[in-house]
């Protein structure tokens, strides 16, 4: 089966449609998979539903896509620097359905191991509990969650092989491997393809049998909130 493939655009031809549920790897600005979201800009994709941690900023990560339109809604935890993600939420122009970020974790893990539903105590007594089955384990309050499948999960890594068997670098290593379990065709993007073999496999963190096309592009190394000391 192939899986390499020359970029983004390819990468993603006859799998975007109008309406589709992308699940998206990324933890502020680290590990967002940019090329594969410019893609989905350029090809116009709209009425989406993004489940991500969040949505990057105005000019960068999801934040790209919130500007021309393309979102419907997101199932997030934190969208504190996006401005623009703001403006539209107050007015009503964009959906959002909040998750605390565990829970969206494990939706999505949940998700990529079939399970569909699962408890949770968190949010319990909230606005997050809020018409979800609630139900008492050893005396204590849970609330059901649950397991998030989408149509296309998009991620980033640092290293995979030609298999797609990957490795993500540092704190990059969030949301993506959930990320890219809990969708029907996961396209992966990477800073480097290595041949098959190369890797040990005590250090894969993603495994290929997850994912279904790759690609390796350049990519844009962010510093979300730089902060120097005055001489």
């Amino acid at each position: 089966m192939k899986k390499i493939y020359p970029d983004a655009a390819s990468a993603l031809e006859g799998v975007l449609r109008d309406g589709m549920f992308i699940a998206a790897g990324g933890f502020g600005l680290c590990g967002i998979p940019e090329s594969l979201l410019q893609a989905i800009k350029e090809a116009g994709t709209k009425d989406l539903t993004f489940a991500s941690n969040n949505a990057g900023v105005d000019d960068f990560g999801i934040g790209i896509l919130l500007q021309t339109r393309q979102v419907k809604k997101m199932i997030s935890s934190y969208v504190g620097e996006n401005a623009e993600f703001m403006r539209q939420y107050l007015s009503g122009e964009l959906e959002l359905e909040f998750n605390p970020q565990g829970t969206l974790a494990e939706r999505m893990r949940a998700g990529g191991c079939g399970i569909p539903g699962f408890y949770t105590k968190t949010g319990v007594g909230t606005v997050i509990a809020g018409g979800k089955d609630h139900r008492d384990f050893g005396g204590e309050t849970y609330i059901m969650e649950e397991g998030i499948f989408a149509d296309l999960s998009i991620v980033k890594a640092w290293k995979a092989d030609e298999t797609g068997n990957a490795i993500f670098r540092k704190t990059a290593r969030n949301f993506n491997p959930p990320a890219a379990m809990c969708g029907k065709i996961c396209v992966l993007e990477v800073e480097e393809i290595v041949p098959v073999g190369s890797l040990d496999p005590d250090h894969i963190h993603l495994p290929g049998i997850y994912v279904h096309r790759l690609i390796q592009g350049e990519h844009e190394k962010r510093i979300e909130q730089r902060t120097v000391r005055s001489a």
